[in-house]
């Protein structure tokens, strides 16, 4: 009967922790576009580093409304056309107002109505004075430190770090996308941590060809490079890549590219402009990239340095590090 009872519990619990993180229900939203007197504003909603459209309505003498069932509380984005990226408010179950300035201060905008929004706000100001831990400690039943671990923390965290900070969100956030794709990624990179073996994938060239990463191994050390046009680190990094590839291409070692980019002319034209002599491959899916998702690929430029026997040796080794490591490896 106890084991029974304690059973029951456990789903109970279950439940209501699913029931508190899927909370749908219509907006109550309301805005003002300061410079737009009509036109037409998308609701987005947040996903994976992505902002999807959800909705739209219309902008009438500089108003709006939403009243969408939605997921809450929630990261969405208002945007209007011409925009390259949405205005970015947490929304939830509360009347919310929001006025967006446009014009000479596009994208600016004053949220009243959400909690979320404030305490994002507030925080944003001393997240770098905080570790992880003490961020989340500071409210853990809040959205914002779920997005906040996964958005902005989860890039220096190892598997390890990320499943014991994971721990210290309240429960009522285990089941939000930002901690699935978090446990989802601590899988992912301990399979690739150094000491494993190479995963396989197959994407296409710039000329539409089907390429499989696998026949690129085992022939010498090989750096699998993740990158992407638009990404300016990662433009700033590939001089590092190239002359490192030039100094040790003659003893066996490659590079094979992968980019996150969307648009074929602007990667193709990098790889021009960068010099970048060597196989590359891209779904043109941005952050929906499959090797990136296969790899746990959370930022770029991101790397993995794999021996000839396909087995992974080092992890987002960029700079002097990367100069260093292949001079160990193959001398001067």
């Amino acid at each position: 009967m106890k084991n029974k009872q304690a059973l029951f519990a456990a789903l109970m619990l279950l439940l209501v922790v699913q029931v508190s993180a899927q909370n749908v229900a219509p907006l109550r939203l309301k805005g003002t576009v300061t410079g737009v007197k009509d036109g037409t504003i998308y609701l987005q909603q947040y996903d994976n580093k992505i902002f999807k459209t959800v909705d739209s309505t219309v902008v009438k003498n500089g108003h709006f409304s939403f009243a969408t069932k939605v997921q809450l509380p929630e990261l969405y984005g208002l945007k209007l056309p011409g925009d390259s990226y949405p205005v970015q408010v947490f929304l939830e179950d509360a009347p919310i107002e929001v006025a967006i300035q446009w014009g000479e201060k596009a994208g600016r905008a004053e949220v009243k109505g959400s909690k979320a929004q404030a305490y994002f706000e507030s925080a944003s100001k001393e997240q770098r004075k905080q570790t992880a831990k003490e961020f989340i400690e500071t409210d853990p039943k809040s959205i914002v430190a779920a997005y906040t671990l996964f958005r902005n923390y989860s890039y220096n965290l190892s598997p390890d770090e990320l499943e014991a900070h994971i721990k210290l969100l309240d429960p009522s956030l285990q089941q939000t996308q930002y901690v699935n794709i978090l446990k989802d990624l601590i899988q992912k990179q301990r399979a690739v941590l150094p000491g494993k073996k190479a995963l396989d994938f197959v994407s296409k060239d710039p000329n539409g060809n089907t390429v499989r990463f696998s026949e690129h191994l085992g022939k010498g050390y090989v750096l699998l490079d993740f990158w992407a046009a638009w990404c300016g680190p990662c433009r700033r990094e590939n001089p590092n890549v190239v002359a490192a590839f030039h100094k040790y291409k003659n003893k066996g070692f490659t590079v094979f590219g992968v980019s996150l980019d969307k648009d074929k002319a602007s990667w193709v034209k990098a790889i021009k402009d960068d010099g970048l002599d060597w196989a590359q491959v891209s779904d043109l899916a941005f952050w929906d990239t499959e090797a990136a998702a296969l790899y746990g690929v959370r930022f770029i430029p991101s790397n993995l340095l794999i021996d000839e026997d396909g087995v992974i040796v080092a992890r987002n080794i960029k700079g002097e590090e990367l100069q260093e490591k292949l001079k160990e490896i193959y001398g001067e």
